[in-house]
C-alpha cells in the first residue's frame, strides 16, 4: 500500500454525473480495490503502472481549498447554493485512511461552517460515515448512501475485496436513519445473479426498507474495456464459471429485462427509484 501526500489545485469540480452538479474527492485512488470499479481507469492517470487498490493520494489541502472555492463562488454567484455537491466520484470518501487524515470530515465541516444551502450527498461503502453524524446534522440538506450489492458478505468479499462487509453497511444505514439523516441505498453495479435469483432482489429490498431506506439508486454494470479486462483476469483465476453471466449482463437485452424486473420488485413498496430509472453509462448492442 502506497500513501502519497499531495496538494490539489482544485477540489470543488463541476460534473456531469446524474443528480450532481459538483464533486469533491478528498482522495485519489481507493484502497477498497473493488474488481468492478470503473473509477479505477479514471483515477489512474497519476498511477499508470500501479494496481488499483494499492495506492491512495491524500489531498492534504482539500479543506482549505474547498473553503476558498466556496467563498469565490459565493462572491460571483451571490448565493450559497451552487447545486448538489457529491462526495465522491473517483474514490470512497470514507476509505480507511480517513481515520487518520479526516479530510472528508473536514470538508463537510467547511460546508457546514459556510452555511451551504444546497444538497450535499455522500456515497460510501464504509460505516465510518457514522462517526461524522454530528457534522452531518449541521448541514441544511444532506443525504447519505451506502452501496449494497448483495446481502451476502461472502459475495461482497469476493468482488469488493477490501471493502467493509455488507452487514456493517446495513447497520450504518440503520444508525443514520435513527439519527435523522436521510439515507439511500446504491445498488450498483447490479451483479448478474439478480436475474437468475429474483428472490435475492426482493430479500435485499426488504432489508433496505427495514433499515429505513426510502430511495434506491440502481446502476447497470459498466464494463469499459479496462474494467472488463481487470475483472475477467480476476474471474479466470477465482471463478471462471461466472464469466458467461457477466458477458450476458453486458447486453441491451439483459438491461431491458432487468429494468422490468426491478420495476416489478418496487411495485407496492415505499421505495423511490433514484432518477426514476436504472443508470447506465453507454449504449449496448442488441445481442443475446
Amino acid at each position: 500500500m502506497k500513501i502519497n501526500l499531495v496538494t490539489a489545485k482544485t477540489v470543488l469540480i463541476k460534473t456531469g454525473l446524474p443528480g450532481a452538479d459538483y464533486v469533491v474527492n478528498p482522495y485519489n485512488g481507493c484502497l477498497f480495490g473493488c474488481m468492478y470499479c470503473y473509477a479505477a481507469q479514471i483515477a489512474r492517470w497519476r498511477h499508470p503502472h500501479e494496481v488499483w487498490g494499492t495506492y491512495l493520494d491524500v489531498k492534504i489541502n482539500a479543506p482549505v481549498l474547498l473553503k476558498k472555492e466556496l467563498e469565490n463562488l459565493h462572491k460571483r454567484l451571490k448565493t450559497k447554493n451552487f447545486g448538489a455537491v457529491f462526495f465522491s466520484s473517483v474514490t470512497d470518501p470514507y476509505v480507511g485512511m480517513e481515520v487518520k487524515y479526516r479530510l472528508t470530515r473536514q470538508c463537510l465541516s467547511v460546508l457546514a461552517d459556510f452555511g451551504y444551502a444546497g444538497n450535499v450527498s455522500i456515497q460510501t461503502k464504509s460505516p465510518l460515515v457514522t462517526q461524522d453524524i454530528d457534522v452531518l446534522q449541521r448541514l441544511k440538506d444532506v443525504n447519505v448512501g451506502l452501496t449494497v450489492t448483495s446481502l451476502n458478505d461472502r459475495v461482497s468479499r469476493f468482488l469488493e475485496v477490501k471493502a467493509p462487509p455488507i452487514s456493517a453497511r446495513l447497520e450504518a444505514l440503520k444508525t443514520l436513519h435513527r439519527k435523522g439523516i436521510n439515507t439511500y441505498a446504491f445498488i450498483g453495479p447490479i451483479l448478474p445473479h439478480i436475474l437468475s435469483n429474483l428472490e435475492s432482489l426482493n430479500q435485499l429490498l426488504d432489508k433496505l426498507e427495514a433499515v429505513g431506506v426510502r430511495e434506491i439508486w440502481f446502476e447497470h454494470l459498466h464494463l469499459n474495456p479496462a474494467t472488463k479486462a481487470r475483472l475477467y483476469r480476476f474471474l479466470k483465476h477465482q471463478a471462471p464459471e461466472l464469466i458467461p453471466e457477466f458477458e450476458r449482463s453486458d447486453t441491451a437485452v439483459y438491461r431491458a429485462q432487468l429494468e422490468q424486473v426491478i420495476r416489478r420488485a418496487l411495485a407496492g413498496r415505499r421505495l423511490k427509484m433514484g432518477l426514476g430509472k436504472v443508470i447506465h453509462h453507454r449504449d449496448l448492442p442488441k445481442k443475446k
